[in-house]
């Protein structure tokens, strides 16, 4: 089945030739190396680029470990580009991979040759143009483009959309329930029962992603903590939490003393592989964020069902994940916004809310505040969604989205409510 990605494609054809470094992140298994090897490469070879002129290297194939040496990559990769007169395309797959040595040519026992060396040589030989890809955003998106300064271009490469995976997907009128409770990581498209989707989603987790985390962090005692600590996020999701929380639950729950701080240290781990995103709270009348409580999503909300083996399918808390997940992919920052309000209690006495704005989301000079419900069926149900809304005196947009089909319309106080399908499905939706 071809599966269409074509806005990182056409990010990839603005950048070519740009002189950067194009650095593939995601979670892993979200189509980085089908987007690079297959899809770009077509590309390419649809443009006139010879064959020769593309040199791949799988990284985690077993075929190439010995470039996982730095020495012997540079080797390699400069014994295929010997005319200088042809532009060569390098695609290298899983770079995190390439290990760090002892530089033979300096006494300091700190001094490595990483993979970051080998691409920094590789820039300054202007008939290259370098694509790599990589599944830690700690090391390729922090240490690459902090040592890469103004050289390094970054494209994020996420689960299929609920667009993607509705172009892909046979039976369109079954594509919702089935991306609300699998998600969209591209594989599964291949499969066509239950046992064989939740076996794959399952597995992801302790044979990659965990595994993962604790080959990388280098940790040995603790297993059995990042296995909990993700059940008890999947449980959570969309509810405001922070370490003390989680850990005062490990106390209450588990029977385990974990300390703040080394929750803290194990959510970032899976912050850093693409597992986990976090929203912060931003208090929309003060023009400040609130460092805690705060909110944490799935990347992919099929991993949080499976975590859960498929138990908890709470709508209102997985149309939250998959409304987060789209905005960030529309490239918006997305923090959960905060309306400080005053009502009068049964006494008369003056009391003090906060009223929650799922998200408010931001690109630039615009800004759009969206709640997730289920339903606006009821009069009383849309007042209550719209609550904190009325509080906001600004004039950005205020949308509603909810789970039925509808036609999308405005109230009175100029609030858009539409379905999740159709936000989804509408690149533009923000803006109808």
């Amino acid at each position: 089945m071809e599966i269409q990605r074509d806005k990182y494609l056409n990010k990839l054809i603005s950048k070519k030739d740009n002189g950067y470094i194009k650095i593939i992140t995601g979670i892993r298994r979200s189509g980085k190396s089908y987007l690079l090897f297959h899809i770009y490469y077509k590309y390419l070879k649809s443009i006139g680029v010879n064959e020769n002129q593309i040199i791949k290297i799988a990284l985690d194939e077993l075929s190439n470990m010995q470039y996982r040496n730095p020495f012997e990559l540079d080797k390699y990769i400069h014994s295929l580009c010997e005319n200088p007169n042809e532009k060569y395309y390098i695609f290298i797959d899983e770079i995190q991979l390439v290990s760090a040595i002892q530089n033979p040519y300096v006494d300091d026992e700190e001094a490595k040759i990483t993979f970051v060396d080998v691409l920094l040589g590789l820039m300054k030989i202007e008939n290259l143009d370098i694509y790599v890809t990589g599944s830690n955003s700690k090391m390729l998106s922090s240490d690459i483009l902090t040592q890469f300064k103004d050289r390094g271009d970054e494209v994020r490469v996420f689960p299929l959309s609920y667009q993607e995976f509705y172009n892909a997907f046979d039976k369109k009128e079954e594509a919702w329930m089935n991306y609300f409770t699998y998600g969209g990581m591209p594989r599964l498209l291949s499969f066509h029962t239950h046992e064989e989707k939740s076996k794959y989603l399952k597995e992801l987790f302790s044979k990659t992603y965990i595994s993962d985390v604790v080959e990388r962090n280098q940790i040995s005692n603790d297993i059995d903590v990042l296995d909990d600590l993700l059940n008890i996020v999947s449980s959570s999701v969309g509810s405001l939490t922070n370490p003390n929380k989680l850990s005062n639950t490990f106390r209450s729950v588990k029977h385990v003393s974990i300390g703040n701080h080394t929750i803290s240290k194990y959510l970032d781990y899976f912050i850093d592989a693409f597992v986990l995103e976090k929203a912060i709270r931003y208090d929309v009348k003060g023009k400040k964020y609130i460092d805690t409580p705060l909110k944490y999503y799935f990347t992919d909300i099929g991993l949080r069902n499976a975590r859960l083996n498929f138990r908890q399918t709470e709508e209102n808390h997985i149309m939250e994940n998959i409304i987060f997940n789209e905005l960030v992919r529309r490239e918006f920052d997305v923090d959960v916004g905060m309306v400080e309000a005053y009502t009068n209690d049964e006494q008369g006495k003056r009391k003090r809310q906060q009223l929650e704005i799922d998200f408010v989301a931001s690109k630039n000079s615009k800004r759009y505040y969206i709640q997730s419900a289920l339903t606006v069926g009821l009069e009383e149900k849309r007042q209550q969604e719209i609550n904190s809304f009325l509080k906001v005196n600004d004039s950005f947009k205020k949308i509603v989205v909810v789970k039925d089909k509808m036609i999308p319309w405005y109230d009175d106080f100029g609030i858009l409510y539409i379905g999740i399908e159709q936000f989804l499905l509408d690149q533009n939706s923000l803006d109808i």
